[in-house]
């Protein structure tokens, strides 16, 4: 069970200036906060944008310490949701049955739409915001029905409260401030996972097999994001991981399956790879780690969550560039052109020794 602790208020009301659309949906334009004992929050994907509602969830702990928190997320997210530390249960939808629709999409469907109903959730908030959200969000039947919305008038049918996305802000302070508007208190973002014992005794497999000693310091590399543009050359990366090698840094490159072919020039170089491992022994890997350099991927979002050093290579992205949250100063930019490969090997090497805690340069190992 989570830890109690936090506002404990078990009735208060807060006053919101009601849009036009909301008129006569909220009497008096108030927004009657309970101390609601069901909750569910919804968001599919993707890994980072999972990782960023973890300060939220943490908000309605803290607001709500006795309420019941259930989590609905897509089914490769599930590994992640299952280390909120205020999160009661899981949930998953696996939207790749939805491809290809058999009788297998046909009864786990129904068997999600039952569950939500039978739920008899007080609350629910779609940190998503997709058509299927929303109408999932309607059928569960809550009395109180939350979600930032974009332009689409006609999702916002299916809520009770809307706010308009504040684009301006890092995701992680999007999904609170739809909180704070909503009327909840917000103390201090908490944005830490509870890491569990899956795939840890892999994870120990893993070191032993590739002779890494998890008492000296690993560097993780993770050079592939979603999309190519995002990618710092990995001939770079090679460099780098060579050049702290020499210095007895024990090294780990990290990716999914489809980037495999990728990593042969490391595999050649005989660097340790761990590829497409489930994300709880990568979970655990990370927690092992001393720091993780890599791009804009979920994976470093995770690092961060996990209390790790990481330092992202990322170019700028307009106003929601998703930088690690509350730790801008861990980005490298690209000086002037705002392109990745413009970045140096060498503003790489002493930004990552600058990040060594003080006693564990290179003179330590």
């Amino acid at each position: 069970m989570p830890v109690k602790r936090g506002f404990t208020s078990a009735f208060y009301i807060n006053r919101i200036k009601p849009t036009s659309r909301e008129q006569g949906r909220f009497r008096g334009g108030f927004v009657i906060l309970q101390n609601f004992q069901n909750i569910l929050v919804i968001k599919f994907k993707s890994m980072g944008d999972v990782i960023f509602t973890l300060p939220a969830v943490n908000m309605l702990r803290e607001n709500f310490p006795d309420a019941r928190i259930t989590f609905l997320t897509s089914a490769e997210n599930r590994a992640i949701v299952e280390q909120f530390p205020s999160v009661d249960e899981v949930l998953v939808i696996d939207r790749t049955l939805f491809k290809k629709p058999r009788l297998k999409t046909i009864t786990s469907t129904f068997g999600l739409l039952r569950r939500l109903r039978q739920g008899k959730f007080s609350l629910v908030i779609d940190l998503q915001h997709y058509a299927e959200t929303a109408w999932l969000t309607r059928w569960t039947g809550a009395p109180q029905r939350w979600a930032w919305t974009l332009k689409d008038k006609f999702r916002g049918r299916a809520y009770t409260h809307v706010r308009p996305r504040q684009d301006q802000l890092h995701p992680v302070d999007i999904s609170l401030d739809l909180l704070t508007h909503c009327g909840l208190k917000l103390g201090t973002p908490c944005n830490r996972l509870r890491i569990s014992e899956r795939g840890r005794a892999e994870a120990q497999q893993f070191l032993k097999e590739n002779k890494l000693n998890p008492g000296l310091p690993i560097f993780i590399f993770q050079p592939f994001t979603s999309a190519a543009p995002k990618n710092w050359p990995f001939e770079n990366y090679l460099v780098i991981a060579n050049h702290w090698k020499e210095r007895g840094i024990q090294i780990i490159f990290s990716g999914g399956n489809k980037e495999r072919d990728l990593f042969a020039p490391a595999q050649a170089a005989g660097f340790p790879i761990c590829i497409g491992a489930p994300l709880s022994t990568v979970t655990w890997l990370i927690n092992q780690s001393t720091i993780v350099v890599g791009g804009d991927t979920g994976l470093l979002h995770l690092a961060v969550a996990l209390g790790k050093r990481v330092l992202m290579l990322m170019a700028r992205a307009g106003t929601r560039t998703p930088v690690p949250y509350e730790h801008p100063e861990w980005v490298i930019w690209p000086p002037e052109t705002n392109n990745l490969p413009n970045i140096k090997i060498e503003t790489v090497n002493q930004a990552i020794e600058k990040a060594l805690v003080p006693g564990m340069s290179t003179s330590h190992v």
